[in-house]
């Protein structure tokens, strides 16, 4: 026994730098269980960096100085962030409320055209069994009411820290990128010169990974904008909470747009009953979810995420549920990385491949000899 764990770990942990990347990931790993909090305004000021840093190449590339093109992303930043606090969400509050207001009556007109069921099907539902079930809805919102109409006076300290999240992320935001290579040259002062594991794993992430959160964040943008537009014209209650939530719904491929489908056609159908206006917002939502999947995606994606549909929705059960949004948003990209690691995982081929990439890049090598050697 001893001899079979000896012999596997000599074939996967023979080399200093996969000892060493493994290390990491472990201290990352402990750090983001046990410090997650504290550190959760440079975790968001990373996201938003990253997120800004593609902004602030394409200024560099219009001939910017680097100094103008940070203070313009962070002026964007700071825009975004004023209007979302002022005008966004204290709309979203208030429909939100309003809405939590109207749905005893939404659930009282839901319970009248279910007790048709009974009387139809007598055999598979009674009346008693749909009286129970609404009874505990009733009970449930009228819980989640409370607590929302006094969130305010009861989450004092959040919504402290929410301030001073508002004021430190932005300035964090802005030296990060101000210093990104000074920072990126220091982090990697600590990793041996001789590294060709790492440089594949970072070669593989760095296009799927920016493109993927980039793409997005804009996708996420565009699909509420289009959707807001639409519930407007087509007079819809809630119109912005509801094309909120249809924006956050691509957060979660296969499953969000399914599961928005149903306050999107609760809504309607109270508002509406079983009339034309019914139909046409359904219709409307139909086809921004069909734009979005075969038009959107696309365009913005030019990275393929080659991961198998099993694999992504696995990916966001477990991510989301250890890290709740940012484990969702960040779902695909944390397995593209475990799916890098793992085609990196040193192998004879890869050891063969890595010697051959670097005495390219040294050039004590042709291509075509390195391609020999393989």
């Amino acid at each position: 026994m001893l001899d079979i764990v000896k012999h596997w770990v000599n074939r996967y942990f023979s080399q200093e730098e996969v000892v060493l990347l493994t290390i990491l990931l472990l201290v990352a790993l402990v750090v983001l269980a046990t410090l997650g909090q504290v550190l959760a305004p440079v975790l968001a000021a990373l996201i938003i960096a990253f997120l800004l840093q593609g902004m602030v190449q394409r200024l560099v590339s219009w001939k910017l100085p680097h100094w103008l093109a940070v203070s313009i992303a962070c002026l964007v930043l700071v825009g975004t962030t004023v209007a979302l606090l002022l005008v966004v969400l204290p709309l979203i509050w208030r429909q939100l409320v309003r809405l939590f207001a109207e749905l005893p009556n939404m659930v009282e007109q839901g319970q009248q055209l279910l007790m048709l069921l009974p009387e139809r099907f007598p055999r598979l539902i009674s009346a008693a069994q749909i009286d129970e079930i609404f009874n505990t809805i009733g009970n449930e919102l009228g819980t989640v009411g409370q607590t929302l109409l006094t969130f305010s006076l009861t989450n004092l300290p959040i919504l402290a820290a929410f301030l001073i999240y508002v004021v430190v992320v932005p300035i964090l935001v802005f030296f990060f990128l101000k210093d990104t290579d000074k920072l990126i040259n220091w982090c990697t002062s600590f990793l041996p010169h001789h590294r060709p594991m790492m440089r594949q794993i970072w070669h593989e992430m760095n296009d799927q990974v920016a493109n993927y959160v980039r793409g997005k964040v804009i996708e996420i943008g565009i699909v509420a904008a289009v959707s807001y537009a639409v519930f407007l014209i087509l007079g819809v209650n809630y119109a912005l909470l509801l094309a909120v939530a249809v924006g956050l719904s691509v957060l979660i491929p296969y499953i969000g747009a399914a599961v928005v489908t149903i306050p999107v056609a609760a809504i309607g159908l109270f508002q509406w009953g079983w009339s034309s206006e019914f139909l046409y917002l359904m219709l409307a939502y139909g086809f921004i979810q069909l734009l979005d999947g075969n038009v959107l995606v696309p365009l913005l994606f030019s990275e393929a995420v080659n991961l198998h549909p099993v694999a992504i929705i696995m990916a966001v059960l477990v991510f989301g549920g250890i890290w709740g949004f940012w484990g969702v948003f960040f779902a695909i990209p944390l397995a593209t990385l475990l799916k890098a690691i793992m085609n990196a995982w040193p192998t004879s081929e890869h050891q063969a491949e890595w010697q051959a990439r670097e005495a390219i890049e040294q050039g004590k090598a042709s291509p075509l000899d390195a391609e020999q050697g393989r």
